[in-house]
């Protein structure tokens, strides 16, 4: 897993201001009230600092934006980073923040963040860390693999502060293995390799178990592996058990993991085909969640399953046209071997609550590119049978600041899933692609199940950078469903 940066809490020390290298970053509120370490860095730059605050251009900035005063007189500093920010700000506001300072410095040289007594510092360092992520271990330049620069942030009461980045350290680790599973290649994460970097959970006391071929024919699992039988790659399915809690049911997460997704028979188009790596989103991000989960010790119980599968074009593919059955023993004809991301999961959902029984569900998946048209890349596709399991998920989001946006399910739009020849069609047509494919899991839900289904499609992997992240594959969802576990935890 690409490894955060290192990041140090030191007791505020105006006297080592000059002596710190890299890149140096200052908080101002927009009144302009300098901190006492923004008054040394000012006195040792010669006034160079007020200058700008005092100027329009600071004026015209927004809270949590930054920019950089290059080679300061009398630091050792290569710059000095002035960040815009309330002494008060709101968690986002600080983690926007953060993240604007480490994009200012550049991926390359360490960050010294002064603090002072400023409030939500731990999460504008997590912001710094988020956006410090960079995927380089397949480059061979002479910066490849170095890592994330190190932070060291100073601040009034550094133990207070490092105490609560703690558990939100945790969160960043989280997001970067998603990040690092949705970014790599697929000749390098075969189903194969992605369960055994699953297995590593086990070193931070996640039970898990790899369900291979033989396992899933007994269990009947014949539309996962319908999915899967055109490939070399085996199709696995993989449980990830964290036992937090009491003796109260697991909630589930449950990930759509096809590690490259050629359509298939429906064979997609050559453009834009290679960003097919990021197929497997859904169960990275299940990974990113059990991870964070495990890493903080969470008192909860919670199960992760990912349903790992290649579809790929063969002699032995499925065709449009066959008819596959499920393991709860519905039928399914499939007119698109293209829309086999519910195929997974429906197999994996009903394996879930048969075994586990659990208190809720929520499945991910990269499933529609109809989510992409309804919502964009700014929010997943948010469906749901349960409105109070729902609204707290929502909630979670929101706190973390990853956009999520509620669609709706109806009866009405199962007419558009009929098949004459099996109990359902694997597709409904164009209108409401987003929709019909929630109404098809739905089917799998059983009765008196919360459930959750989240389509990120559009939010998985960017072509632009965010906020908190390079462009690339962002980690939505991570900190979002470890705050949905955190709340229940608070909740009892």
């Amino acid at each position: 897993m690409t490894t955060p940066a290192a990041v140090t809490f030191r007791a505020m020390d105006l006297d080592s201001l000059a002596e710190l290298e890299g890149a140096v970053a200052v908080l101002v509120p927009a009144e302009g009230t300098l901190s006492p370490g923004a008054r040394r860095v000012n006195r040792l730059t010669r006034g160079s600092l007020k200058r700008a605050v005092e100027s329009e251009a600071f004026d015209k900035m927004s809270d949590g934006e930054a920019t950089v005063l290059r080679f300061p007189q009398n630091m050792a500093a290569k710059a000095v980073v002035l960040c815009r920010l309330p002494r008060r700000p709101e968690a986002g506001q600080a983690r926007r923040a953060g993240a604007a300072i480490r994009a200012a410095a550049g991926g390359k040289d360490a960050l010294a963040i002064v603090g002072d007594a400023q409030r939500d510092l731990a999460a504008l360092v997590q912001g710094a860390a988020l956006r410090g992520y960079a995927f380089d271990v397949h480059k061979t330049g002479d910066d490849a693999g170095k890592g994330a620069p190190a932070i060291t942030v100073l601040a009034a009461k550094p133990d207070e502060v490092g105490a609560e980045f703690a558990d939100l350290s945790a969160q960043v680790e989280g997001v970067f293995l998603t990040r690092d599973l949705v970014n790599e290649p697929a000749n390098i994460l075969t189903t194969t390799e992605f369960a055994t970097r699953l297995e590593a959970l086990r070193d931070l006391g996640v039970e898990v178990e790899v369900l291979e071929e033989t396992d899933l024919e007994k269990l009947g699992m014949r539309t996962l592996l319908a999915v899967g039988q055109g490939s070399e790659s085996p199709s696995k399915v993989v449980v990830m058990q964290w036992k937090g809690g009491g003796d109260e049911k697991p909630l589930a997460l449950i990930g759509k993991g096809v590690v490259f997704d050629t359509g298939g028979i429906s064979l997609k188009p050559a453009a834009g085909m290679e960003d097919m790596t990021m197929d497997m989103g859904g169960a990275g991000t299940v990974a990113g969640a059990m991870h964070t989960i495990a890493k903080r010790g969470a008192k909860a119980n919670v199960v992760g399953l990912v349903g790992l599968v290649e579809n790929m074009p063969d002699g032995r593919a499925q065709r449009p046209g066959d008819v596959v059955r499920s393991m709860k023993g519905d039928t399914v004809e499939v007119i698109n071997t293209d829309a086999e991301g519910r195929l997974v999961l429906c197999d994996v959902m009903w394996y879930a609550q048969d075994r586990f029984e659990p208190v809720g569900m929520v499945d991910l998946a990269t499933l529609t590119g109809a989510i992409i048209i309804g919502l964009g890349y700014e929010n997943a596709g948010v469906f749901s049978n349960d409105d109070k399991f729902c609204n707290a998920f929502l909630k979670a989001a929101e706190t973390e600041g990853e956009g999520a946006w509620r669609m709706p399910l109806g009866k009405a739009y199962d007419k558009q899933l009929k098949s004459s020849v099996a109990d359902m069609k694997n597709v409904g047509g164009r209108p409401a692609g987003s929709i019909t494919a929630a109404q098809f899991l739905q089917r799998f839900v059983k009765d008196g199940t919360p459930w959750i289904h989240l389509d990120i499609a559009g939010v998985a992997s960017l072509e632009k950078s965010t906020d908190l992240s390079p462009a690339g594959a962002s980690g939505w969802g991570v900190r979002a469903l470890d705050r949905l576990v955190r709340d229940y935890e608070t909740d009892g």
